[in-house]
């Protein structure tokens, strides 16, 4: 995930990996070789300071036998992450699921977009929406 900086959910992850890894007693250059890296990228991801991919994830909870969930147990929540959070999603989901969903759009898009780009959304929305309705 390049250009994504990391944070503390990255460094628990990190933390549950090397558990895990050592509970399988497993050394970091074994792990490494089956995921095709250097040891010294494993250890990188076991402090949190990269983040790692699902696919990698995924290798580590088949070679220790540790279901991937177990990985993100009690992971941090980031309720300033921006996109469409789960606080979002709730607070609209209860009355109209489909307003609540234009409004988390909505939002995003007035956050994200330059003002040309929103027009341009907003027009292939207006052709959507004229398609169908025919």
């Amino acid at each position: 995930m390049a250009g994504q900086k990391t944070d503390e959910r990255d460094i628990h992850l990190g933390r549950r990996i090397a558990e895990q890894r050592k509970r399988a007693r497993l050394t970091q250059r074994k792990v490494a070789n089956s995921f095709g890296m250097s040891a010294a990228q494993l250890q990188k991801y076991e402090k949190g300071t990269n983040r790692i991919s699902a696919i990698h994830l995924g290798i580590l909870s088949r070679l220790t036998g540790t279901p991937v969930s177990e990985f993100l147990a009690a992971i941090p929540q980031m309720d300033e992450v921006e996109g469409f959070a789960e606080a979002a999603q709730e607070e609209h989901a209860a009355s109209d699921p489909w307003s609540g969903l234009a409004a988390i759009v909505a939002r995003h898009v007035s956050d994200h977009f330059s003002e040309d780009s929103r027009r341009d959304f907003v027009a292939a929305l207006d052709t959507l929406s004229r398609e169908l309705n025919r």
